[in-house]
């Protein structure tokens, strides 16, 4: 079953996925896009690239330096790509916030302060907004998180993913379990209200047992929440990982075994599996969501505000907004020059046709939800189920053989064994796959 569908696919943060995104599409398009959406909030990103050490596994987009003041000129272009965005962009109640990278801690507290000062004077965000960021424990002093907390952070995501120092030093990523508790339990004291933990499976020299033992340190900090993200081992694309010796990484077989024992440790631990790479507690908003079927997906993960779109500030961030993609400038350098010659970064997009909004809607709700009601799809988009995806529906009965899904011509179910598939689910109704599955990382 595994060498069966252990190929490689998309981890459907989007439909299409940012691969179909095209020079073509102008920034003209995009506040066309705006003027038509009708969502009625908006979530916020912040893309802060800067990190104080490179950690080999990374894929993102980062800017590796020691030296705090090159985030000030960062700042300036930020503040002037809000202040050249349309008018109607900044009226959306803003519901959502979120700073990523790169090594959003890396800035100071009066950097912090700066930023979040300009997102409140020129956006309409809400008292109860969640506003979260992304934490690398490491030379973070604790009193960051007082300011953090007093400019209007309420959850932290920290970057953990292994407690083997073996595995750390293999990954160039050194911190230590009481640096990480000591963060957490500040957190909480200061009133933090919701905390996650990224870990990531298939690093090098893990096994079952040395994963067991940061599952269990994990257990004795009680996240809200747990990302376990499946490391994409693609050094052709990210030269850091070319560090990392193949030998060293666990089998395909081990890294399931990893898996399996993570998602049999957490749920017995009362965790609820939201699907292919989150965990949540019970009481969680994303574990409610899901059992009332209205959990979403976005360029940052799961969640659960439907109705906004999503603006995306700083080098290479992405925007969702009405039926759009927009991407800013990948390389520091160009992002600058674009601010700097005409107030915006716009690099490339993508504009959703009738049948990428079906397409999107049906992964959604596989990835999301682990399952999809026919009924839904034909009455919402006027289409025969049957007949559109034909393609795909004369695949479902192998995966129902294999004990996938269950399937009955009307509601397609995730089974408990899908789950740790869903990829490959949602990749029969991909109809861009063949032409880019090449370019993904494995599934498993």
């Amino acid at each position: 079953m595994l060498e069966k569908y252990n190929t490689s696919g998309p981890r459907y943060t989007s439909y299409p996925t940012a691969l179909s995104f095209n020079e073509q599409v102008s920034r003209q398009d995009i506040e066309a896009a705006w003027h038509d959406s009708e969502r009625s909030e908006l979530s916020l990103y912040v893309h802060l690239p800067f990190c104080h050490t490179l950690c080999y596994y990374c894929g993102c987009n980062k800017v590796i330096t020691r030296h705090p003041e090159k985030v000030d000129r960062y700042l300036d272009a930020l503040e002037a790509e809000i202040a050249g965005l349309p008018a109607a962009f900044k009226t959306k109640p803003v519901s959502q916030i979120h700073w990523g990278g790169g090594t959003p801690s890396f800035l100071t507290g009066p950097q912090s302060e700066r930023l979040m000062a300009m997102l409140r004077r020129d956006f309409d965000v809400q008292s109860n907004a969640q506003i979260s960021i992304e934490v690398d424990p490491r030379e973070f002093p604790l009193e960051r998180l007082d300011t953090l907390r007093a400019i209007g952070f309420n959850r932290l995501s920290i970057g953990v993913q292994d407690f083997s120092e073996t595995v750390q030093i293999a990954v160039n990523r050194v911190q230590s379990e009481a640096l990480v508790a000591g963060l957490i339990d500040h957190a909480r004291q200061l009133g933090f209200n919701s905390i996650n933990l990224d870990l990531i499976y298939g690093l090098p020299h893990q096994s079952a047992a040395s994963f067991a033992n940061t599952l269990g340190t994990v257990l004795t900090l009680d996240p809200e929440r747990l990302s376990i993200f499946n490391y994409a081992h693609l050094p052709e694309r990210f030269a850091a990982q070319r560090k990392i010796k193949d030998e060293h990484l666990p089998s395909a077989d081990q890294k399931l075994a990893i898996l399996q024992q993570t998602i049999a440790t957490l749920t017995g631990a009362g965790y609820q599996f939201i699907g292919m790479d989150h965990f949540a507690k019970p009481s969680d908003e994303l574990a409610i969501a899901q059992r009332n079927g209205e959990l979403h997906r976005n360029f940052q993960g799961y969640t659960t505000h439907q109705n906004c779109d999503l603006l995306g500030l700083g080098v290479s961030s992405i925007s969702q907004i009405g039926r759009a993609f927009a991407q800013n400038q990948r390389e520091l350098k160009y992002y600058y020059q674009g601010i700097e010659t005409h107030q915006h970064a716009h690099h490339k997009g993508y504009l959703l046709s009738d049948d990428d909004l079906i397409r999107q809607r049906v992964i959604r709700d596989l990835i999301c939800n682990m399952q999809l009601s026919v009924t839904a799809i034909e009455q919402e988009y006027g289409i025969h189920f049957a007949q559109y995806f034909a393609e795909a529906i004369a695949q479902l009965p192998e995966l129902e053989a294999d004990g996938l899904i269950k399937w009955d011509q009307q509601m397609l179910q995730v089974q408990p064994q899908g789950k740790l598939l869903i990829r490959n689910i949602c990749m029969l109704f991909d109809a861009y796959l063949k032409s880019s599955q090449q370019r993904f990382s494995k599934v498993i």
